[in-house]
């Protein structure tokens, strides 16, 4: 009886012995292949099922390369193409714009894929294939993403390269060091570009009307849940590198949006009332001295600055959002030019557009203050609003510890008490809350995050009677020891609470601190340690010292390397182009005659790269370019000669087919006997000769 394990070892053996597969087959695959890398970097960012639907299609045409099967007919693919094509309107409403028409170039890419039949159609697949390897960098310009568009570079050159094979073709190492020496060729003419091609004003990645999609970060609203759901992402939401020392863990409060208005559930952002002017710092190029008038008159003292100013260099991501962040409390809108930056009286920092590009600013900042200790009753009437009928059993227990404090900072005390001394959790993943969202987490849950426990202070401050309100920002950060920057990430992010009291102006109370000190003395992860896959590398690193120091080095220094790109590469615009032109001393051209300037650097270097071809080309002897001259004129006369024939042979077919041979068959005879002679010299005298004949050969 046959063993049930033979026929795999002889299924295996057999396979062994299947000859290499054919060139046009493997060439395929590694076109599949590159078009693969292509992909990848966009299946984050489109629909599942389009990068499904990719992945299905080129599963389909790798299968029928293997198998030797045709190719489906156009009665197949179109309806194909057709119900993507609906599914991406359906998707994005419209097949116009940047999301869209991505994806409809994945589509059409692997919908080419299965309608190559000739070469051209293999070119049109690669050049689409760049095209869309370019888009890649509408989401991501990171240094992995540059790398990754490297390598896809390299796999596409590659297979253009086997494309373009007729007769015996090179080991596919060999072809991948030609494409790497093309793409080196390449370097110095990118690098001149990149340093002298005119830069337009603002990113290269933002022309599209859609190209600057908000991204994750803070709001100017906040709702149970939507605070919990951004920490969960290790993105980074700014860096900052301090002037001097490095503040306390405790104090790093980065102030961000004010919320005042509460409508039982959500809060949100509400502009103070003021009659007071606020402090505007205009771009550099618009700043104007106040009138007399401005000056003179009588400002109300808004913020009373005390102790060690702290001064930040921030670099804050592209958010989507007007929000500048600041070490609580700013002193005065940073000055960045072509922005104009408010600092209202709530002490926050916002520009009149959305900030979607990567920002540089320097910021003062007084962690020691007293914020408007002199307000009028109107003034604190929308601190003190709560919405009727919610909430009830806040609202009376509130009235019960009104009547047993004795004064309003009594009362924070024992609010604080409450959430210190009783069963109260920190946790990422607080049950879901009803209408009344603050008497159930109060009286029912009591496990929350921070904005539940910020939330829940603020409207009992209220219902006491005490003016609060709540303020989003971050908290805390950690410092990258490599290049000595303090990195806040989208996992700092925090809701803290602030009390008014008579003489004292607004306090800041952070609930939260009562709750999970940790959180504050170190970071989320001393409170919420990662799960799943992430639980335990951590877990791994935590029994291993040295694996944790050694994984932290990495981890810093590349985000190190990512700042470095994000400060010399990524925010190069026009100001730093202005700035080498300077230093160039080509400040008092124009941009034709820089324009001009730079394709003669392109040229030259250009030039330095063909030298070495052009001084390795192999030498023709004098005599060998006479002959190969006699051929190239036949050539154009309509006698090519064949690529396996003898000077001779060639002789002898042109002498039956032209009447008037007679001086190429003497110069061929004068040729092969210099040639091929024993001494292989040749003298003027023969080479004006052969020149004679040659002009005879008409």
């Amino acid at each position: 009886m046959k063993q049930p394990g033979n026929s795999w070892i002889s299924g295996l053996r057999a396979l062994s012995k299947q000859p290499k597969l054919a060139r046009d087959k493997a060439n395929t695959l590694l076109l599949l292949l590159a078009g693969l890398l292509v992909l990848l970097p966009h299946s984050s960012a489109l629909p599942w099922w389009s990068t499904a639907a990719c992945l299905i299609l080129m599963g389909w045409r790798a299968m029928l390369t293997v198998s030797g099967r045709r190719l489906p007919s156009l009665w197949i693919l179109t309806p194909i193409c057709l119900l993507l094509m609906t599914a991406v309107y359906l998707s994005y409403h419209t097949l116009f714009g940047r999301e869209a028409g991505v994806c409809m170039l994945a589509i059409l890419l692997t919908c080419k894929l299965l309608e190559m039949h000739a070469k051209r159609d293999i070119f049109i697949v690669i050049f689409l294939s760049f095209f869309l390897l370019l888009t890649s960098f509408f989401d991501s310009q990171s240094i992995a993403s540059a790398a990754w568009a490297t390598l896809a570079t390299l796999a596409l050159l590659t297979a253009l390269l086997s494309f373009q094979y007729t007769g015996l073709m090179p080991s596919l190492w060999q072809r991948i060091k030609l494409a790497m020496r093309i793409l080196g060729m390449a370097l110095p003419l990118t690098v001149i570009a990149f340093f002298l091609f005119p830069r337009i004003q603002g990113p290269l990645w933002g022309l599209p009307g859609d190209a600057n999609t908000g991204r994750s970060g803070l709001s100017n609203s906040m709702t149970p849940g939507n605070i919990s759901k951004l920490v969960q992402s290790e993105e980074i939401a700014f860096r900052v590198k301090f002037s001097g020392a490095l503040p306390r863990k405790s104090d790093l409060y980065w102030r961000g949006i004010v919320l005042n208005s509460f409508d039982g559930r959500s809060w949100t952002h509400a502009e103070q009332p003021s009659s007071h002017r606020p402090s505007l710092a205009r771009p550099q190029h618009q700043l104007q001295p106040e009138s007399e008038d401005a000056q003179a008159r009588p400002q109300p003292e808004e913020a009373s600055l005390a102790g060690e100013a702290v001064v930040q260099d921030i670099i804050l991501e592209a958010s989507g959002q007007p929000w500048l962040f600041a070490l609580d409390i700013p002193a005065a809108a940073p000055q960045i030019s072509e922005m104009q930056v408010r600092l209202n009286r709530q002490r926050e920092l916002n520009t009149a557009s959305e900030i979607n590009t990567r920002l540089r600013y320097s910021v003062v900042s007084h962690p020691s203050y007293r914020l408007q200790a002199q307000l009028s009753a109107a003034d604190l009437q929308s601190s003190l609003t709560l919405p009727p009928n919610y909430n009830p059993k806040t609202r009376n227990y509130a009235a019960t510890l009104r009547q047993s404090a004795s004064s309003p900072q009594q009362a924070v005390v024992t609010v604080l008490n409450l959430f210190r001394n009783e069963n109260f959790s920190y946790t990422l993943e607080p049950p879901l809350l009803g209408v009344n969202s603050v008497d159930d987490f109060l009286f029912g849950s009591r496990a929350g995050f921070c904005e539940h426990y910020s939330s829940a202070f603020v409207v009992l401050m209220r219902a006491m009677g005490i003016p609060a309100r709540v303020v989003t920002g971050y908290q805390g950060g950690s410092l990258n020891q490599v290049d000595s920057q303090l990195e806040v990430r989208q996992s700092d992010a925090h809701a803290w609470a602030e009390v008014w009291l008579s003489g004292r102006g607004w306090l800041r109370v952070d609930p939260t601190a009562a709750v999970a000190p940790e959180r504050i003395q170190k970071n989320l992860g001393a409170t919420q340690p990662a799960r799943g896959l992430a639980g335990f590398i951590q877990l791994s690193m935590n029994q291993n010292s040295w694996l944790a120091s050694s994984w932290n080095a990495v981890r810093m220094r590349w985000n190190a390397a990512n700042n470095s790109w994000n400060l010399w590469v990524l925010n190069y615009d026009q100001g730093k182009q202005f700035n080498l032109i300077r230093a160039l001393g080509l400040e008092g051209y124009d941009w034709t005659q820089l324009s001009l300037f730079a394709f003669l650097l392109i040229g030259l270097a250009m030039a330095a790269m063909a030298l070495p071809f052009m001084l390795n080309r192999p030498q023709v002897k004098p005599l060998d370019r006479l002959y190969l001259n006699l051929c190239q004129k036949m050539a154009n006369q309509g006698y090519p000669k064949l690529a396996h024939e003898a000077p001779q042979t060639y002789a002898d077919r042109l002498q039956a087919q032209r009447p008037d041979s007679a001086a190429i068959a003497a110069f061929i005879l004068a040729y092969s006997t210099a040639k091929y002679a024993k001494n292989g010299a040749t003298d003027s005298l023969l080479l004006k000769q052969l020149k004679a004949l040659l002009a005879q050969c008409r």
